[in-house]
């Protein structure tokens, strides 16, 4: 794929209409052979540096597309970088690289999925699927089944779960998942089983036994993992550091605590915001009108709402409501059918046409085109008390729509789940996901009021 992706490149670059962009005279084959093999195998080498290659990962898809649209994006700007710093001969077209990343990631993202598809044949994906042995159970240990067994074509097989003698039976169990016998049983089940991982989800005990249980695991060669169920939040960004020689295991950093990160993500934001007003402008202008026209008076509305890092800020929304909604009522959530509604409102709100202004927040920096949704102050004052890690959802900018909005998680919905969902995205941001959630936004209407 990467070799044919730089073939294609070539084609494009010089025996198409976009031979005429620049001042580079038409190559030939054999001129370009060299920067296109030099291309094919620094990818290739970057694919390897991102681990799509290791076999314990070839079932994880998801994962496996976000490495390869990383690296495909580093090897991009870095292939262009060293050619033209080394000003490689015959002189390397910047139009030939983007063309040959633009079809690098469409053809090595296409293969990939060509190839899951024969992975999760019958008789194939047992052969790759780690088999997993549970020690110990709590809730952790069952939301992680739960998620494991929605995936048909997962790249765990979970056998079971082993007694600890804990408190396993306050958490509810599930029938198809057995629990195999007891913790001393586990040398037996190891070997009888042919187990390939044994994740210790709730080991009470003396510490002998844990360093047992991870002894019997490198003596059989088998992966040893620990659920850190002391940990609720941010789990992701878990790392092990040594200070002054003694291992500690914490919470550091998360994907968007990275400067490059931010940086892109802030790059997606202005060029989305730009594009998104003078897109939007017409509409905005109409629907201002019929507002004016049905209910006279100011046509935007602004509320506060809190920002990243609990900083306030005013959101602007095309109004959908009559004027002095919540005069009498005070603060409150929309609800379904809201009788203060204006009649073009309900439109607005299906259609999120009321957000749009919104994109001047996001030029302005206050909000991000993806992100968790912000909340008025007086709504939510007493949530960082009722709610866990609710306050936990600030440590990104708010956006326009976000992983949540996508679930069908708005309006007057269960905010516990929003929560949940705000710091999943927070753990697993990626600008792939960010584009991902933009994209779907638009499919996504039905909760909205």
């Amino acid at each position: 794929m990467a070799v044919l992706a730089a073939y294609t490149a070539y084609w494009l670059r010089f025996h198409t209409a976009l031979r005429d962009i620049g001042n580079f005279d038409e190559m030939t084959f054999r001129q370009y052979s060299g920067h296109m093999a030099l291309g094919s195998l620094t990818l290739v080498l970057v694919m390897g540096w991102q681990g799509i290659y290791h076999q314990n990962v070839l079932l994880r898809s998801r994962w496996v597309s976000s490495k390869i649209a990383k690296g495909i994006l580093i090897w991009t700007a870095g292939f262009l970088a060293i050619t033209l710093a080394l000003k490689l001969q015959p002189p390397i077209s910047r139009v030939y690289v983007l063309l040959n990343g633009a079809t690098a990631l469409l053809l090595v993202l296409g293969w990939r999925s060509v190839f899951l598809s024969c992975l999760r044949a019958p008789g194939r994906i047992e052969s790759l699927q780690q088999r997993a042995l549970f020690v110990g159970w709590n809730t952790e240990a069952r939301s992680l089944w739960k998620t494991l067994k929605r995936d048909q074509a997962c790249a765990y097989d979970i056998l079971g779960w082993v007694n600890t003698g804990g408190d396993e039976d306050s958490h509810p169990h599930d029938e198809n998942l057995p629990c195999l016998g007891d913790l001393h049983e586990v040398e037996r089940l190891v070997s009888t089983h042919a187990v390939d991982m044994v994740m210790v989800a709730d080991l009470h005990g003396p510490r002998e036994q844990m360093i047992s249980l991870a002894n019997l695991c490198e003596r059989e060669m088998i992966q040893f993992k620990v659920i850190p169920s002391c940990f609720r939040i941010f789990v992701s960004g878990l790392t092990l550091e040594t200070i002054a020689g003694t291992p500690v295991l914490g919470v550091t950093r998360l994907p968007l605590d990275d400067t490059l990160n931010v940086l892109a993500k802030r790059a997606l934001d202005l060029t989305g915001a730009v594009v998104g007003l003078i897109l939007s402008a017409p509409i905005i202008a109409l629907f201002s009108a019929i507002v004016w026209l049905e209910s006279r008076g100011p046509v935007f509305y602004r509320q506060r709402r809190w920002g990243v890092n609990g900083v306030p800020f005013d959101i602007i929304k095309i109004r959908s409501m009559r004027l002095d909604a919540e005069k009498a009522t005070g603060a409150q959530w929309c609800v379904k059918d809201d009788p203060r509604r204006l009649r073009v409102g309900a439109f607005m709100r299906r259609w999120n046409i009321d957000e749009l202004p919104q994109f001047w927040n996001v030029l302005k920096g206050e909000m991000s085109l993806v992100g968790p949704r912000p909340e008025r102050p007086e709504l939510i004052a007493g949530f960082k008390h009722q709610i866990p890690h609710y306050n936990a959802r600030h440590h990104a900018k708010p956006g326009m729509t976000g992983w949540a909005q996508i679930n069908g998680l708005r309006g007057d919905t269960d905010l516990g789940e929003r929560i949940q969902c705000d710091l999943w995205y927070l753990e697993n941001w990626s600008l792939w996901l960010d584009l991902q959630i933009m994209l779907l936004t638009f499919f996504k209407r039905d909760n909205a009021y």
